[in-house]
């Protein structure tokens, strides 16, 4: 007797059977995902599957499946015409976060070709997009047939996500912003790898934050998502390691977009802050060894000094913001970009050392000033933001200024000066140092 051809369960069966933890199968997981893109699957329906993964999880093979389904949405890109490696990285976004803006010239100039989409700010985190829109006239809105050609001519080139690329992730990431989802481990790798596996790259670096200023807060909660990360990527074809990165304390001396942008630049002209400077040189170092153009640490940071040194980072940071129709000039003299007429200065209350800087919640002062959105359609101030004169370790007296912030709007200084106060702790011992880049993931 024949057997009985089993039936596919329905949406609400699925959703069933992953609220009681049991597993869903690759070929369910791409159904939901592509009635998700038809409309045979509903947006409230994705929501309940999506808290269902919250609170259940998803197995090593389900997230591999949710990946795979979310990139095949859309387009995915094949560069295979350009024969130098391409090699893109991505941060889990922190505060003061301004290592894509110098980072790509830099694995550019090293012979890299460093096809780079990024995202906006949202909340506390600022984006790169923004930052690069302080430019004057910086386009990041190329076409894909731009964005070829100019890897092709440049190496490089610096733009947003296109709607064309997974557009299941953008559909499910707005759900899970509105729905108390977003903290999932599957859903966060699926997310982030399926935008990132369908550029076209040989590989991907990671930068994974963990602190007080991240998403992640706690070491083994990072570590989990790197792990994930780079085993799903890898499992997805693609070279991928994780650097675990310290977010305690504000990157370098500035948030804010223009503010961010000059002191990027900075690092390209051999200058800006140590820790700034560590972090894209460790990140740099590490898509050199993924690309295959170096085989080592020291020979790879060797090569990335020289870049700096020699200036071809600069001039490929030049040549990046002339094609995208930015003004060039900026590149030279960082004082072109825009800072907010309205200042106001944050100084020490007491004699010491500053033993705290608190992230986050400078990361919100900045927002509050005009520098960060709170919902996706918010416009930002380039000019807002707030400029650091110390760093945790510094010895400071009473008195001392300690930040100055900047607005457009003088109404606003007042509660961004009682916010950002409070960030900065000031104690009678130096804290022991901390380096920005904790470990390296790789498979």
């Amino acid at each position: 007797m024949a057997q009985k051809k089993r039936q596919p369960l329905s949406v609400p069966e699925l959703i069933v059977r992953k609220r009681e933890g049991r597993k869903l199968g690759a070929e369910e997981v791409r159904g939901l995902v592509f009635g998700f893109m038809n409309g045979s699957v509903t947006d409230y329906q994705m929501s309940a599957l999506a808290m269902a993964v919250y609170f259940r999880g998803m197995d090593f093979d389900e997230t591999v499946a949710m990946t795979l389904a979310m990139r095949d949405s859309g387009e995915v890109l094949s560069l295979d015409d350009i024969e130098a490696p391409k090699v893109d990285k991505h941060s889990t976004g922190g505060v003061g976060d301004k290592v894509s803006i110098c980072l790509a010239p830099i694995v550019a100039a090293c012979g890299v070709v460093v096809p780079m989409m990024s995202g906006r700010g949202l909340g506390h985190t600022g984006g790169t997009l923004d930052k690069l829109e302080a430019i004057p006239g910086f386009r990041v809105d190329l076409s894909i047939r731009q964005f070829r050609a100019q890897l092709r001519k440049i190496g490089c080139a610096l733009i947003g996500q296109t709607g064309d690329l997974a557009p299941a992730d953008k559909r499910l990431y707005a759900l899970r912003d509105v729905t108390g989802t977003v903290e999932s481990i599957p859903l966060i790798t699926s997310s982030i790898l399926s935008k990132k596996l369908a550029e076209g790259i040989d590989a991907l670096v990671l930068d994974v934050k963990v602190g007080r200023g991240a998403f992640m807060k706690t070491e083994s909660d990072a570590r989990e998502l790197a792990r994930s990360l780079v085993r799903v990527g890898t499992l997805g074809g693609k070279r991928v390691s994780a650097l675990l990165t310290n977010m305690d304390a504000p990157i370098g001396y500035t948030i804010g977009n223009a503010l961010e942008t000059a002191e990027a630049l900075e690092i390209l002209h051999g200058e800006g802050p140590d820790d700034l400077r560590e972090l894209t040189y460790e990140l740099a170092a590490e898509m050199l060894r993924a690309a295959g153009v170096t085989k080592s640490k020291p020979q790879a940071l060797r090569r990335i000094e020289l870049a700096v040194a020699d200036g071809t980072a600069l001039q490929k940071m030049r040549q990046i913001v002339k094609a995208q129709d930015g003004d060039p000039g900026v590149v030279d003299n960082p004082d072109r970009l825009p800072l907010a007429r309205h200042r106001s200065s944050i100084t020490a209350t007491a004699e010491g050392y500053v033993a705290d800087i608190d992230p986050l919640e400078l990361g919100y002062a900045s927002m509050g000033l005009g520098a960060g959105r709170s919902r996706a359609q918010d416009a930002v101030d380039p000019g807002a933001g707030i400029r650091l004169h110390v760093q945790v370790g510094d010895r400071v007296r009473a008195g001392d200024a300690v930040a100055t912030l900047y607005a457009s709007q003088r109404q606003l200084l007042g509660p961004g000066a009682d916010r950002a106060a409070a960030c900065f702790r000031i104690g009678k011992r130096r804290p022991p140092a901390r380096n920005r880049v904790i470990e390296t993931i790789r498979r």
